[in-house]
């Protein structure tokens, strides 16, 4: 296959996936490319989008790839889309979603013991939205399960991997940044918050 025309299937597939496509995903459709091969096209295209201004962009997130509206456009989409209300996560099931994020993996009572509320209710709505995940138990009386993240975590945030994770001493600066609406930038807040205080808490070996 010629490398304009690889370049244009792979753009397709990107576009018509509607989660991050991975390249082993990619590779099986296109046959007459290695994985190595595959990604310098990918990141030819990305460097495309961003080098002629256009409004979508590609984006590496979740161990695979997805195709987004690009971020300095957002004001007008806004406006397209100002009579509708996304759902978005509570605060306290962001402050639950930071610590566990940072944390993982920990008990239901670790988080308890830092937010000082129940979280019967958030811990279950964060795992119907498959944001977390039980991934094993604790090797103490009573083996309570511990939580972590999902790849849908990964994907709602727009992260590569969990080594994305804003850095504690990021948080001043993102601070000054004051044109937070959407979730990341709330976990971000929240997360800033409870770190301190999650600092606590020994991660499970």
């Amino acid at each position: 296959m010629e490398e304009n025309n690889l370049k244009s299937v792979i753009e397709a597939l990107i576009f018509v996936s509607g989660k991050p496509i991975n390249l082993e995903q990619i590779k099986k459709v296109v046959s007459c490319a290695d994985a190595a091969s595959l990604r310098k096209v990918i990141e030819e295209l990305m460097s495309e989008y961003v080098t002629s201004n256009r409004g979508m962009r590609i984006v590496e997130v979740a161990g695979g790839f997805q195709m987004i509206s690009a971020p300095n456009f957002a004001i007008f989409l806004k406006k397209l889309f100002k009579d509708r209300s996304p759902e978005k996560l509570s605060k306290p099931a962001l402050e639950s979603l930071a610590i566990i994020a940072y944390k993982q993996p920990l008990t239901r009572s670790q988080i308890e013991s830092l937010r000082n509320v129940n979280v019967d209710g958030v811990m279950k709505s964060l795992l119907e939205k498959n944001l977390i995940r039980i991934c094993g138990r604790k090797k103490i009386p009573g083996r309570p399960f511990v939580y972590g993240t999902t790849r849908e975590f990964l994907e709602h945030f727009g992260l590569k991997s969990l080594e994305d994770l804003p850095k504690t001493e990021e948080f001043t600066a993102m601070a000054e940044q004051k044109e937070a609406n959407n979730d990341i930038e709330v976990l971000e807040e929240k997360t800033a918050e409870v770190i301190n205080e999650a600092e606590k808490i020994t991660p499970e070996n």
